[in-house]
């Protein structure tokens, strides 16, 4: 059994994964509009959004949708957490993610459990937190 998020978006769900496969190093493995299903879809202003997306990152996959706008809402109550393994890239990553962010919850920085930690909303609406327990975790194993 596997776990995956699958996050939805409002209309730029191709832009915001093309973003996380650039951010995250990643690779979309699947993607297809609306309009390129077999029945295409009855809103042609809706026909060229996502209808699925998978992106891999690493050994792990997110996915996500253009959610049509009677049915969307923002994410709440939930992040996608990243656990990254350097410092530099959870730096690198954290602030491709904030710019242009929507909130910054918590700025990156060193915590007690680890050596990098940050929450916030990105541009597109969808909350992530970055962890990156370095040096730390090694520690606390020890």
């Amino acid at each position: 059994m596997e776990v995956n998020p699958y996050l939805n978006f409002n209309g730029n769900c191709e832009e915001a994964f093309n973003f996380y496969a650039k951010t995250f190093n990643g690779k979309i493995l699947f993607k297809i509009t609306h309009g390129e299903t077999p029945e295409g879809h009855r809103n042609p202003e809706f026909k060229d959004k996502i209808m699925h997306a998978t992106l891999q990152i690493g050994d792990r996959v997110i996915m996500g949708s253009d959610a049509p706008p009677q049915y969307y809402s923002k994410p709440q109550g939930v992040y996608v957490s990243l656990n990254v393994k350097e410092v530099a890239e959870s730096e690198r990553i954290y602030n491709a993610l904030a710019e242009n962010a929507n909130k910054v919850e918590l700025p990156l920085q060193e915590t007690f459990w680890a050596e990098r930690f940050g929450m916030l909303t990105d541009r597109y609406g969808i909350p992530w937190m970055i962890n990156c327990e370095g040096v730390k975790a090694k520690q606390s194993a020890a």
